[in-house]
C-alpha cells in the first residue's frame, strides 16, 4: 500500500509546533478592532499560504481598512508577543530524534518567513530544530514562487538534499489540506496529522492519516522502526 521512501519533509506549524492556535489569537486581536472574526473556515483556506498571499486574502474578505503591508506589520507586533510560549505537539521530538539517530535525511519545509521562524524556535526548541540541516521557509525564500497548494516548497526543499533524491523517494508530513495537495502535487507521499475540526472527506486525499504523530510507525514505509 505504501512505498518505501529514503528522505523526510516536515512541515512545522501545527505538526510540530503547536502555533496554529497562536496565529488565530493574533489575526483575531488585529480584525477585532474592525468588528470581524477570524473563522476556522477562513484559517482552512489560507493553512500552508506564504504571508503576502495571507494578508491579501484576509484584507480583502474581511474588507479591512488596511493595506496587506500593513497588515503584515501588525501581525509581527502580534507575534513577537505570541510566538515565544509555542510547545512541541505530540509525538514531534521522539520521531525526528529516531529519524536523525538512524542517519534518515530530514528537512524542513515550512510556509513561514525565516524571521517567524526563529521567533517560534529559538526561545525552547533551537537544539531539535538544528536536527534539520536543511530548511526551507516559503515566505521568505525566493525560489518558492507560489505557496501551498502549490508544490514548489516540497521541490525546493527535497532539492536541498545533497543526495538529490527523486521525488517519490522523499515522505511529507503535513497537518493541512493545502500542505497535502502540495506534497502529492510533488509527486510524494503524505502523512496528514489533521486539525481534528477539518472535515474527514478533506482528508481522504492524504496517503496515511493520523491523530497524532505518536501514531506513525515508519517501517510502514522502509523506515527503521522505533525500538521503544
Amino acid at each position: 500500500m505504501f512505498k518505501p521512501v529514503t528522505h523526510v519533509l516536515f512541515d512545522m506549524d501545527g505538526l510540530i509546533l503547536n502555533t496554529e492556535h497562536l496565529y488565530t489569537v493574533a489575526f483575531q486581536n488585529i480584525v477585532s478592532r474592525y468588528g470581524k472574526n477570524y473563522t476556522f473556515e477562513l484559517k482552512m483556506r489560507l493553512m500552508g499560504s506564504q504571508s503576502h498571499e495571507l494578508a491579501k486574502i484576509i484584507t480583502e474578505e474581511l474588507e479591512l481598512p488596511l493595506t496587506p503591508d500593513e497588515f503584515l506589520v501588525e501581525t509581527r507586533k502580534q507575534f513577537q508577543e505570541l510566538f515565544p510560549q509555542t510547545e512541541l505537539m505530540p509525538g514531534a521530538e521522539r520521531l525526528i530524534r529516531h529519524l536523525d539517530n538512524k542517519c534518515i535525511p530530514i528537512g524542513l519545509a515550512t510556509s513561514s518567513s525565516e524571521d517567524s521562524y526563529h521567533l517560534k524556535v529559538d526561545k525552547h526548541h533551537q537544539e531539535l530544530f538544528s536536527l534539520f540541516p536543511y530548511k526551507t521557509f516559503g515566505s521568505s525564500d525566493p525560489d518558492v514562487a507560489r505557496g501551498k497548494p502549490y508544490p514548489d516548497i516540497f521541490l525546493v526543499a527535497a532539492s536541498k538534499f545533497p543526495e538529490n533524491p527523486k521525488v517519490e523517494q522523499c515522505l511529507v508530513f503535513e497537518d493541512s489540506v493545502n500542505g497535502v495537495r502540495a506534497g502529492l502535487a510533488a509527486g510524494m507521499q503524505v502523512v496528514m496529522v489533521p486539525d481534528p475540526r477539518v472535515d474527514k472527506i478533506l482528508t481522504e486525499e492524504a496517503t496515511l492519516v493520523l491523530g497524532s504523530l505518536e501514531e506513525f510507525k515508519p517501517e510502514l514505509f522502509g523506515l527503521p522502526p522505533f525500538e521503544d
